[in-house]
Parts: C-alpha cells; sequence; structure tokens
C-alpha cells in the first residue's frame, strides 16, 4: 500500500528518509513540509512536488491543520523534538523520529509515554539496526557463533574533518544548542552495542574532553574565518576550502546552501559558519570520549568515539566464550574465528544504496517503518526500546562531567522526576 507523509524539518536527515520516495514512489509519497529556512523549503518543495499550500514555515502550521498524511517524520533540531512528536501522535500521525529523541531525560520519557498511549507507531532512528552489516552481526551473535557473549569494543572513527564540518562549526559544536556528543553522534553506537549484547546495562563510567578545537591551539594569525587570507591555508587541514571546494555537490557541501555553483559555496564560506577557523568557533562538545559498560550477567562493553582519525567507520570485535568477530564497516569485512578453527570472512548482501550513507540504514528504516504500517515486520527502534540507550547516553555525560560511576538505576529515576 502506498503511504503519505509529512516532513518536519528539511534538512540533510529529513531529506535523507525523504528521498526513499524518489527511489520507491508507490510505496511513499511526501504530502506537505515545515522548514523555517525559506530556501530550503522552496528546493524541498519542488524536489517532492509538493504544492505551494501544503508548504509550512513551521511544524506548529502544520500540526494545526487537519491530518495530512499517514505519518510525520520529524527531523527538527535535538531540542525540537518533543513537542511536535508528542502533538502529532495526538493528531493521529505515525512518527518516524530522527534520534537523539530529545536532549533531556525526562523529554525522552515523555515521547515513549505519548507514544504507547497514542496506539500509532514511533519509530527512532537509530538506523544502525537496520544495515546488513549489524544484521549480519545480530545474526551472529544469536545464533551462538562467538558462544556466550563476553565483551564488545566498538570504535566510531568520526574522521578529522567530518568532527570540524558537524561539532567544531556546525549545528551540532554546542551542548547548550544541540545536545552533547555522546547523545548526539553516538548514541547510535550504544544503542547498536545494547542490541548485539540483549541485555540491560547496569553501569556506565566515562571519560573524554575537548582536547584540540579551541583557541589555545589556533595557529599565529589565523584569523576568524578561513576566508579572510589564513597564513596557514597549505598547511592546515582543516581548512575550509579543502573540505568545501573540491567539486563536490552532495553531503557536506548541500548543508552550507542551496546555491551549489562554487560562488555560492564561497559566499556561504564567507559569510557562514562553515568558513569559520575551526579554533574560533563556539563550540564546547569533546572531540575525544570512552564509555565503559558493565551489563545485566557481567557482560561488558567499551566504546570510544574520537574525532582524530584519517577515516569516518565504526569498527568492532565480539568476544565470547567459544570465538571472536571482527568487523569494519567501512570495508563491510567481517570475520568470524571460532576458538581452535581458521578464521573465516562472512558475507552478506548489501541492500539500500541510498545516497546518504549509514550503510543502507537509512532507507532500511523507512521500509521498516512503511512495513510497521501496514502490520508487517518488527519495532526494534521504539521509543520504549530506545529509551534505554538514551539514557545511557545521559548517563556517560553525568559520569564524564562528575568523575563518578553512574547506575542505570539512578538514570531511571532521575527521568520520572
Amino acid at each position: 500500500m502506498k503511504r503519505t507523509a509529512i516532513v518536519l524539518g528539511a534538512g540533510s536527515r529529513g531529506n535523507a528518509y525523504a528521498s526513499y520516495s524518489l527511489s520507491f514512489p508507490r510505496q511513499l509519497q511526501i504530502t506537505a513540509v515545515a522548514e523555517p529556512d525559506e530556501e530550503r523549503r522552496r528546493v524541498f518543495a519542488q524536489k517532492y512536488g509538493i504544492p505551494e499550500e501544503r508548504c509550512f514555515a513551521g511544524w506548529e502550521e502544520i500540526l494545526d491543520r487537519p491530518k495530512m498524511a499517514d505519518a510525520a517524520f520529524v527531523c527538527t533540531m535535538d531540542d525540537m523534538h518533543t513537542e511536535p512528536a508528542v502533538r502529532a501522535l495526538k493528531k493521529g500521525y505515525h512518527v518516524l523520529l530522527e534520534k537523539p529523541m530529545s536532549n533531556t531525560p525526562g523529554e525522552c520519557l515523555a515521547i515513549t509515554d505519548a507514544a504507547e498511549a497514542s496506539g500509532r507507531i514511533l519509530s527512532v532512528c537509530h538506523v544502525l539496526r537496520y544495515t546488513p552489516f549489524y544484521c549480519t552481526l545480530k545474526k551472529l551473535v544469536e545464533e551462538g557463533a562467538v558462544g556466550e557473549i563476553s565483551t564488545v569494543d566498538q570504535i566510531e572513527n568520526v574522521g578529522y574533518w567530518h568532527q570540524a564540518h558537524s561539532f567544531v562549526r556546525g549545528n551540532w559544536r554546542n551542548s547548550e544548542l544541540s545536545s552533547p556528543m555522546i547523545l548526539q553522534k553516538s548514541c547510535h553506537d550504544l544503542d547498536i552495542i545494547s542490541w548485539l549484547i540483549g541485555r540491560p546495562c547496569r553501569w556506565i563510567s566515562s571519560f573524554g574532553s575537548l582536547q584540540h578545537f579551541d583557541a589555545a591551539h589556533a595557529p599565529e594569525g589565523a584569523p576568524d574565518n578561513c576566508m579572510k587570507g589564513c597564513p596557514h591555508s597549505e598547511d592546515c587541514p582543516y581548512y575550509a576550502p579543502k573540505i568545501y571546494l573540491t567539486g563536490k555537490k552532495d553531503w557536506p557541501v548541500d548543508v552550507l546552501t542551496t546555491d551549489l555553483t562554487e560562488a555560492g559555496i564561497r559566499k556561504a564560506l564567507k559569510e557562514g559558519p562553515y568558513g569559520r577557523c575551526v579554533y574560533h568557533c563556539d563550540n564546547d562538545v569533546v572531540d575525544h570520549q570512552v564509555v565503559n559498560m558493565e551489563y545485566e550477567g557481567g557482560v561488558t562493553a567499551s566504546f570510544t568515539m574520537t574525532a582524530f582519525t584519517a577515516q569516518v567507520n565504526r569498527e568492532l570485535k565480539i568476544m565470547g566464550t567459544e570465538g571472536q568477530i571482527v568487523a569494519d564497516m567501512n570495508v563491510n569485512r567481517i570475520v568470524l574465528q571460532r576458538f581452535g578453527e581458521e578464521e573465516k570472512e562472512i558475507p552478506f548482501v548489501e541492500e539500500g544504496g541510498d545516497q546518504f550513507g549509514h550503510g543502507g540504514g537509512d532507507f532500511g528504516i523507512v521500509k521498516n517503518f512503511l512495513g510497521l504500517l501496514d502490520g508487517t515486520g518488527d519495532n526494534r527502534t521504539s521509543a520504549s526500546v530506545s529509551l534505554q540507550s538514551h539514557l545511557m547516553c545521559f548517563a556517560a555525560e553525568k559520569s564524564r562531567l562528575e568523575h563518578r560511576t553512574v547506575s542505570m538505576e539512578e538514570m531511571e529515576k532521575l527521568s520520572e522526576r
């Protein structure tokens, strides 16, 4: 059955999910959009064939109108998720909610309660659960390929340029304006680790800081904007033209402006946030962090997030009583070695092929979500399921700031206040 959806927030993530309708027009149609940026709203409407009378500047306007579709894709900024998600549910929409659910524990719980009370489907966009890569790992673990799981280690290599784009210059640079790094970027990771282990987390400890991207590390004479004749343009890897004036027109360049000519990009770098020197921004989120976790039954996990890598990928090792799995999402390689046996590479079929990355997970979650509306499939990222990994992120940030181990029981009680 062909389904319809409205999109609240026409930025990168809104486009990531809405573009499913362009690849599979018999399954999904985008019928309306709410986006405060007039030019982005216009481009989005043109791209998806949305008439002017169904284009709105604010999500409030669209939700004040009679119901326009089967579902609402809530892709506003992190601190603007709760009210539109709750109102959309009450209005009768099924909701696909971009992660994180919210930037406070109480609001995450409020969304969970609203979803359960509404009788509607809400899926949180923990897209890694919908990738062939992680689905293959989950299947191996459930089949006992490594025996009883003991430890999971995961590394998120953010990449030096990605850190600069999103978390130094970009929308998620400041925790007061969006959310802590562990929540915004790495709730994916704590969620996927928990999914693989399949048990409740009990204890969290974490360490990390903003080490490099501050004024103290600015080279001598560096201006506040790269386009002002920086004397370090040749040797600085973060020099904005090296990242954005490469001839590419897709992400991350399309975040800067809707005018993707060289002149348009240069103008955006001169006048907007993405041309700023990475050492002269108002960022405060960490550029490296580690998290240690203990799960029910004594299973342990560790997670490392770091900006200081050349690659942008996730690597992990799953260790069990009968073997180990070493996997690299960047090259789609999964190697199983049972103790006493030769290692073997595990094949899996790459699906999706969407342009927005996440290993096919962006299209994978939309496909699954549409199936749920038709009564098929499982909601593996419902609000109640996703609440645990969100509370884990809040616990990790609390641990980092207070230099102590935090129990999940404590976080659950805090979220109820």
